[in-house]
């Protein structure tokens, strides 16, 4: 029950699933009987949301080991911060009373790539559409690509990432008077994560926890 599924309790049911995940290990989290489905279809209690990239190797709940119902997850490329994202991530934590947000970039995104590639050659006649996610990213990377570039493309990439991740997270966290009213009463927290495609790990920001 996510109301009394603490933003600590929450993490650690995320570290342990892609514990699991990362070794291969078979776990019972992404079973569902069929007791547990018709629980589902009368209300969901997610002990924890996700704003994730639309990358198809990163598939939120299968990388945690965890099943129907116990993710909100939100997908977006480059796992940006807009309007429309902010407001699924309050109705989450309001309506469910989720208590872990954690916004989770990853290794070889396109979405990272796209906007270092634009910081390099800006293109003409560009999609608006894919040049509003570009866009959204290139504030939280535009100094940080310039200063890496010494030292490689992928310490580029991964440093744009991070910085993504990081600016996503910031976003979340001073971008909504309801978020920012549930971090400051009800024990809500926002952190970043990282998945690494050659590993199957995520690595958490260090972030003390309440509770």
């Amino acid at each position: 029950m996510s109301r009394g599924v603490t933003a600590a309790a929450a993490l650690q049911k995320l570290r342990d699933g892609n514990a699991r995940f990362a070794a291969h290990a078979r776990g019972t989290g992404t079973l569902l009987t069929a007791a547990r489905r018709a629980k589902l279809t009368a209300a969901q209690e997610p002990f924890a949301i996700v704003l994730g990239c639309s990358d198809s190797r990163v598939p939120v709940e299968i990388v945690f080991n965890q099943g129907p119902g116990d993710l909100f997850v939100i997908r977006v490329a480059g796992n940006i911060v807009a309007p429309s994202l902010v407001g699924s991530v309050e109705f989450a934590a309001d309506r469910f009373g989720t208590r872990l947000v954690v916004v989770l970039g990853h290794s070889s995104c396109g979405a990272i790539a796209a906007t270092i590639e634009e910081l390099h050659r800006p293109t003409m006649n560009q999609s608006p559409n894919q040049m509003a996610i570009v866009d959204r990213i290139r504030p939280g990377v535009e100094r940080l690509v310039a200063s890496k570039e010494a030292e490689g493309a992928l310490a580029v990439e991964h440093a744009a990432m991070t910085a993504n991740v990081t600016a996503s997270v910031n976003q979340l966290r001073h971008g909504s008077t309801i978020i920012e009213g549930l971090i400051e009463s009800e024990g809500l927290v926002v952190i970043g994560a990282w998945y690494s495609l050659e590993t199957g790990k995520v690595e958490f920001q260090e972030e003390t926890l309440p509770g």
